[in-house]
């Protein structure tokens, strides 16, 4: 084998709990990625001497909203027709197979469901709350990628969301699927959010007062969707729909978070302000 390819063959159960019930590295890694991303925010509102309190309720919301979002954008942009057919699956860990439900952990989330779900979460949190929805974004948005690196190395633990062959000496060969040398899109895309990450973090630091309400929040929309719109070239589409498709359903949902961006960024609004939770 070249050395420049890498047989990937991880079982994605680190351990079973029961017979029915496994513990896995995906659900691991998304809240380990969900706790860091928590420390980030904390230590944010610890500078500008914002109660914790407020971001521990804030976090509840994001949560609820992230799972939600996640499940629920899955179920409806990609596999609309089968869980249609399906609905108790939607929002239960089950699955039919063989004549009866086993549980099977939700088979499918979708990163841009779950961008909708937060921003609504957040919504719902700032109206009750009367919180500059805005301001809430901004610091939000730093710690945002942190969740998205964990998420993708979960999906590379699963050897899920690969790429396409390289047709080259080089790549990685999910094994779990087949022998074909591929891009290893999850780590593409866990490596560019993290750069995001500290794209983020340095803007804050050394721009936080000169920007307005709602620009980091914007500059990450713009370089999170940018980024995952130019890595899904590289991937194989989810499903089967797609394969008819000039640009596929990932890359058609970035767009309007990118517009959106843009927008937050050169929209003319007054100086940002501190938020007195």
């Amino acid at each position: 084998m070249n050395d420049r390819i890498v047989t990937w063959n991880l079982d994605p159960v680190i351990y079973w709990i029961t017979d029915s019930f496994p513990l896995k590295y995906y659900g691991l890694f998304f809240i380990t990625g969900l706790l860091l991303a928590n420390y980030v925010a904390k230590r944010i509102y610890i500078k500008e001497n914002i109660p914790i309190k407020n971001l521990e309720k804030l976090f509840f919301y994001i949560i609820i909203g992230i799972v939600l979002g996640a499940r629920l954008g899955h179920c409806f942009f990609y596999e609309p027709s089968y869980y249609f057919q399906n609905p108790i699956e939607i929002l239960l860990p089950i699955q039919k197979i063989g004549g009866s439900y086993q549980f099977t952990g939700f088979q499918g989330l979708a990163s841009h469901g779950g961008a909708i779900g937060a921003l609504i979460a957040i919504g719902i949190y700032c109206k009750k709350y009367k919180t500059n929805f805005l301001w809430v974004l901004d610091r939000i948005a730093i710690a945002t990628p942190i969740v998205a690196v964990f998420i993708r190395l979960g999906n590379f633990m699963n050897s899920e969301i690969y790429g396409k062959p390289t047709n080259g000496n080089w790549g990685v060969i999910f094994q779990r699927d087949d022998l074909i040398p591929r891009h290893p899109t999850q780590l593409y895309e866990a490596f560019s959010y993290l750069l995001i990450f500290g794209i983020l973090l340095f803007t804050y630091k050394k721009m936080a007062n000169k920007l307005s309400n709602g620009q980091i929040f914007g500059l990450l929309l713009v370089l999170v969707f940018s980024a995952r719109f130019m890595i899904e070239f590289f991937k194989e589409n989810q499903v089967g729909f797609e394969d008819t498709m000039t640009i596929n359903m990932g890359q058609i949902l970035s767009i309007p978070f990118i517009i959106v961006g843009l927008i937050l960024i050169f929209m003319k609004r007054s100086p940002t302000r501190s938020e007195k939770l």
